[in-house]
């Protein structure tokens, strides 16, 4: 195994858990709420603990390029990246929902090599380097191996979000084929997949700082994501992760095909 990953991957483990220790003292708290322009919301919490993230991480790699939800983007000259959500999930974060989690994704040269998810309110940390497989705490996961859209179970965050991209018909078409539907949003729905609990989390609306931590580790899984295109992109707003087994045909539905 790689040593600059593997070392930057047991320092995002560290990292990851620290920022959301420090957020949970904020959690369920009655935590003031801003604003952005966009109308997503934002906290101290969200700050604090991004500012822990970008601190901890830059002062162990300071050459590594660092993207964060909160603070933007920082050019870096190793060819490794830090992309940082500190909080995602903040809606749930400040409505008291337990579904939030502090997620550390690593890129190297263009490519996403690893991912931790911690959900402190859960005591739950998903995890994954390139080549060494996905994991929930110390329990290794895969993807279900199921592969009929009849039997699968579809995850996606908010119906709004289809009806703001024109896609809420294809989205109706696709809950119509599928057995169970959970609205689970955020990076829940993609944990999901990664531990066989679903087989398609299809979403809208989501940045590069909502996926660089959760690719690697639904890849790791045995899983697929890409944007609705069908090629892996995490700059595009639309995405759909699966077993692998329902890709194209989630795609297709999706697409309106």
């Amino acid at each position: 195994m790689n040593v600059e990953w593997r070392n930057r991957y047991e320092a995002a483990l560290d990292a990851a858990q620290k920022a959301g220790q420090f957020a949970l003292g904020y959690f369920d708290q009655g935590i003031a709420v801003e604003w952005k322009p966009d109308r997503s919301p934002v906290t101290m919490a969200d700050k604090g603990a991004e500012d822990l993230l970008r601190k901890a991480l830059l002062g162990k790699f300071p050459a590594d390029g660092f993207l964060g939800e909160e603070s933007g983007s920082t050019p870096g000259s190793s060819g490794f990246r830090w992309i940082i959500d500190p909080i995602d999930g903040t809606r749930s974060f400040v409505r008291g929902v337990p579904l939030w989690a502090c997620m550390v994704g690593l890129e190297y040269k263009g490519e996403l090599i690893a991912g931790v998810v911690y959900l402190p309110a859960l005591k739950q940390v998903f995890r994954a380097l390139r080549g060494d497989g996905a994991f929930r705490d110390e329990r290794r996961i895969r993807v279900s191996d199921v592969k009929t859209l009849d039997k699968s179970h579809l995850h996606y965050s908010s119906i709004s979000w289809f009806k703001k991209a024109g896609a809420e018909r294809q989205f109706l078409d696709l809950v119509s084929v599928t057995e169970r539907q959970r609205g689970y949003g955020d990076f829940y729905g993609f944990m999901m997949i990664a531990q066989g609990s679903g087989e398609i989390m299809v979403e809208h609306g989501v940045h590069s700082w909502d996926l660089g931590a959760i690719v690697p580790i639904v890849e790791e899984a045995g899983g697929k994501l890409t944007a609705w295109d069908g090629k892996l992109d995490i700059e595009k707003p639309d995405v759909l992760a699966s077993n692998g087994f329902l890709h194209e045909q989630a795609l297709r539905i999706i697409r309106g095909q």
